[in-house]
């Protein structure tokens, strides 16, 4: 069954992601400090990936930054940050945020499947999506209005769900699914060749792909921000879950460049 933009939209203003991350006030500063806090305790792969101090004095467009926890550190870093966002929700409370924090930035209501129609013809230095493209019908799609904003040096820098991982394989059997919210529309996975044949049709290549990020910890009480692993998780020795990550992690860390 064919998924909609509308869908997908529809989804994501009900419950933008990370928005339950503090028990604080919403809209504070301690609010927005305790959603990034612990968004970045149970993925630290992220400030790693993203690389916000390289991009100082660069031009930085990220497509699909939700309630804006790395889009505030982009700009914190002194990238010259312009973001799309689908959720009209999300948009909002990332707005709201770069007010809270005193931050700049380009904030744009629309679909990286018709980016062409929101932002004016340029170019960026680095192009970063992290967890948002796998919801978006049309990869090639995507992919091919990126590339519009594409220079020979440009870098291209997003995250996508393993197909080849051990968090697909509790899905398959039914005891896990995509998204910490039931009924998400559309959740895709690949695997490290399909993305670079997906890539190289659109016109990049990837210069590096790795996977990272396995959730260890009971749900249930995960909610109650109590950080309980689960048995296997807690009784594994450090360097052996470390090692688990990079094999068959959720999280596929992809950084191409143009052909």
């Amino acid at each position: 069954m064919e998924v909609s933009i509308a869908e997908v939209r529809s989804f994501w203003d009900a419950k933008p992601c990370n928005v339950g991350h503090s028990k604080s006030e919403f809209g504070t500063k301690q609010y927005f400090d305790e959603v990034e806090a612990r968004k970045y305790f149970v993925e630290p792969h992220i400030p790693t990936f993203a690389d916000f101090s390289k991009w100082a004095g660069k031009k930085v467009l990220e497509i699909g930054f939700g309630i804006g926890t790395d889009a505030v550190n982009f700009a914190r870093a002194g990238a010259e940050y312009t973001g799309i966002e689908l959720s009209p929700e999300s948009l909002k409370i990332c707005q709201k945020r770069f007010d809270i924090f005193g931050l700049s930035g380009n904030l744009n209501l629309g679909n990286v499947e018709t980016l062409d129609e929101v932002l004016e013809p340029q170019t960026f230095d680095l192009i970063y999506s992290f967890g948002v493209l796998h919801h978006t019908p049309s990869l090639s799609q995507a992919l091919s209005n990126i590339k519009k904003y594409c220079a020979g040096s440009s870098e291209l820098k997003m995250m996508v769900y393993a197909k080849d991982s051990w968090k697909q394989e509790m899905i398959n059997i039914g005891l896990d699914q995509p998204e910490a919210q039931y009924g998400c529309p559309i959740a895709n996975s690949y695997t490290k060749i399909e993305i670079e044949e997906i890539l190289r049709a659109s016109g990049f290549y990837a210069e590096h792909i790795r996977q990272d990020h396995i959730f260890p910890y009971l749900v249930d009480e995960y909610k109650k921000f109590n950080y309980v692993k689960h048995p296997y998780f807690e009784q594994m020795p450090a360097g052996m879950f470390e090692f688990l990550e990079k094999q068959i992690g959720w999280h596929l860390l992809i950084s191409a460049k143009l052909l």
